[in-house]
């Protein structure tokens, strides 16, 4: 606490002010994202929070700048991964890859539920590892909905399927979730070896959703389909060549790049301008859009929302936080840091929990590191409150008329979370053991 003191005293306020002060604008920024009042972006309340922090004085503005600083590559990084995302949307990838799930629910089919619950489990799998969770979540959820209704299954356990995989799916690339670029920037690995430690974590994940999934909406997966639409749109979405040999050069490029010590960001930036630059000259899009795309207020509530943390951890949290840190890389060390990032991103949020841990966990090595990603990544299954991502599935699913139970998804998380996290935590020990972090 002397620390805190000290930095109390430098802007002449008590430490109890400044860490009321840091709480409360934390819960403001996160309660707005949560309800978006009037629609605002999430940056609307989250940077004039962080400018209170710092007016108020707790936190000092270098503070304030050198969190900015280190955030600064993320940002760009998402940008450029946001602008490809929805690139990709635009040239019809998403489009043949629900033409693909629909082709394998066929109505007639043997066993069409169960073969589009594995196609579904696959397809967001990889588009949450390649173009991020939050692709999942905004253009894969919606054509997962309509692959439903073309096969005429209910729609429930695919839907239900998208947002758990966009969250315990986000393992295994840092592209794949901005909690993993946060925690990439901290561990010190190069991006092959960070994909190398986490392949297994994921595959082990996912697996485990899988196998609940199956049993938990066995009611719903052995339904006998509902008529099908009087006129289904054809199928025939070609896969566009172009962006998959892009999506390809581009993971090329973050390993490539990470293995020469240049920011990876520069690899997602060329992918971007090389679709960008195509779309262009062919008119299937316009700077706005692009503009759009880069969600430049998201971008900003990052930046804010780190601020407001940092404010929180000098004011109390970390010291809080450092008492029931475990420490070390044994199999149980590495199982208890998982747990507590699940119980932090689920009380506030994913994204505030790994920028107050990751600075706890980093002197223990890059294991503890990672199992703050697997707690921070599958713990926010648990409840609504535990990811962005997961706020904005429900909004796509308010859109369809389908409002999620909030008792159904907590029954769901508590069956997922808890064994996903043990095998993950398992698997990457393993990982550590067998090629070192």
């Amino acid at each position: 606490m002397g620390r805190v003191r000290q930095a109390g005293e430098e802007v002449g306020l008590s430490t109890g002010v400044a860490e009321t002060v840091s709480v409360l604008m934390l819960l403001t920024a996160l309660a707005a994202a949560v309800i978006r009042p009037w629609g605002w972006p999430e940056a609307v309340i989250a940077v004039p929070a962080a400018a209170l922090v710092v007016v108020t004085g707790a936190i000092s503005p270098v503070r304030a700048l050198d969190m900015m600083k280190r955030l600064g590559p993320v940002i760009g990084f998402l940008a450029a991964v946001l602008i490809l995302a929805q690139l990709c949307q635009e040239e019809g990838l998403f489009r043949a890859l629900g033409d693909w799930l629909a082709r394998l629910a066929k109505p007639g089919r043997a066993r069409s539920s169960i073969r589009l619950l594995a196609g579904v489990f696959a397809v967001a799998s990889v588009v949450t590892a390649v173009l991020s969770l939050d692709a999942t979540v905004v253009l894969l959820t919606p054509v997962v909905f309509a692959a439903a209704a073309r096969s005429g299954a209910r729609p429930k356990p695919y839907v239900y399927g998208c947002t758990h995989l966009a969250n315990s799916a986000s393992l295994l690339l840092p592209v794949s979730n901005l909690t993993n670029l946060i925690a990439f920037a901290a561990s010190g690995l190069s991006f092959t070896r960070f994909a190398a430690l986490m392949a297994v974590p994921w595959l082990a994940a996912v697996g485990v959703e899988y196998l609940v999934f199956r049993q938990f909406f066995r009611t719903d997966l052995n339904a006998p389909p509902a008529p099908a639409p009087a006129a289904p749109a054809a199928l025939g979405a070609r896969v566009p060549v172009l962006v998959v040999v892009v999506l390809a050069a581009t993971l090329a490029g973050f390993a490539a790049t990470s293995l020469a010590g240049i920011n990876p960001a520069w690899a997602a930036a060329a992918g971007a301008l090389a679709l960008a630059a195509r779309a262009l000259l062919r008119r299937g899009t316009t700077p706005r859009e692009i503009w759009r795309a880069a969600d430049v207020p998201f971008l900003l509530f990052v930046l804010a929302l780190g601020v407001v943390v940092a404010a929180v951890t000098g004011n109390g949290l970390a010291g809080v936080l450092q008492r029931v840190m475990p420490s070390g890389s044994t199999w149980l060390a590495l199982l208890a840091t998982a747990a507590l990032a699940a119980a932090a991103a689920n009380m506030i949020n994913n994204l505030p929990a790994v920028l107050v841990l990751l600075p706890l966990a980093a002197p223990a090595g890059a294991g503890a590191v990672l199992a703050v990603l697997i707690g921070v990544n599958i713990g926010p299954n648990l409840t609504y409150a535990g990811s962005l991502a997961t706020l904005l599935w429900r909004r796509v699913l308010r859109e369809h008329d389908a409002e999620p139970d909030i008792g159904e998804f907590t029954r769901l998380g508590l069956l997922t979370v808890p064994a996903a996290l043990l095998v993950a935590v398992t698997a990457l020990w393993a990982g550590l053991t067998v090629i070192g972090g």
